[in-house]
């Protein structure tokens, strides 16, 4: 399921770069998928919708419907 879960963050991934954002997988344990939001999407006050609305909403979507998607600060 992990390879399913990067291949749709991929998908993704142009959508925020078009924002000057990005997103990386950092990891997945059972059906929690951690990932980071990088660049305008890191300090964005709407980061959180986008990653519930959006990349939570598209991975429940396209590889199971009980994913669970948490960001992880960039320190």
């Amino acid at each position: 399921m992990e390879d399913k879960v990067r291949k749709a963050l991929e998908d993704i991934r142009p959508s925020l770069q078009n924002d000057g954002g990005d997103i990386e997988f950092v990891s997945m344990e059972g059906n929690n998928v951690t990932v980071r939001l990088v660049g305008a999407c890191a300090g964005c006050p709407m980061s959180q919708m986008t990653l519930k609305s959006g990349v939570e909403r598209y991975l429940r979507n396209f590889v199971d419907p009980k994913l669970t998607v948490v960001n992880t600060p960039d320190f």
